[in-house]
């Protein structure tokens, strides 16, 4: 048997409805048996290389991704951590453009060479119940993903 499977869902919300989301793909993920799922704010780059998915969250604040964020990637990218092959899937909520997650599915895919869960999660405004479900959803598809591909 191997090891627990790691999932790490990193967010960050500034008005709750990001955290909302995030809740929401934490409680999807912890439903499949065999998966340890850590929810952050802020992580370092070197805790992506310990776990076998990442889930990024991040609202849309004038058309672009928070800066801790981008800094969380662009230390990643400098310190060469390899995250290829690792599943990754992202998710926000957005005011009126919500470039963000999109953005966020592209880094992982095209420069860290991440299985990514496509397309990238977007919520206008507050969650609502079918908004949580969607949530809900894709934390137990990112973890399905990593339990499939760890017994192959």
């Amino acid at each position: 048997m191997t090891n627990t499977l790691k999932l790490l869902i990193i967010y960050y919300s500034q008005t709750g409805n990001t955290e909302k989301m995030a809740r929401a793909v934490e409680e999807g993920a912890k439903s499949v048996v065999g998966i340890d799922v850590e929810v952050k704010y802020f992580a370092r780059p070197e805790e992506l290389a310990e776990v076998d998915a990442i889930i990024l969250g991040m609202p849309t604040y004038y058309h672009d991704i928070g800066m801790d964020m981008k800094n969380l990637l662009e230390e990643a990218s400098k310190q060469e951590i390899n995250l290829k092959g690792k599943v990754g899937a992202t998710f926000g909520s957005y005011g009126w453009s919500g470039e963000a997650p999109n953005m966020l599915l592209e880094i992982l895919k095209n420069r860290f060479q991440m299985d990514v869960v496509e397309p990238a999660l977007r919520i206008k405004y507050n969650p609502d119940k079918k908004g949580l479900e969607d949530c809900r959803n894709l934390g137990r598809t990112v973890a399905e993903r990593i339990l499939k591909s760890s017994l192959t």
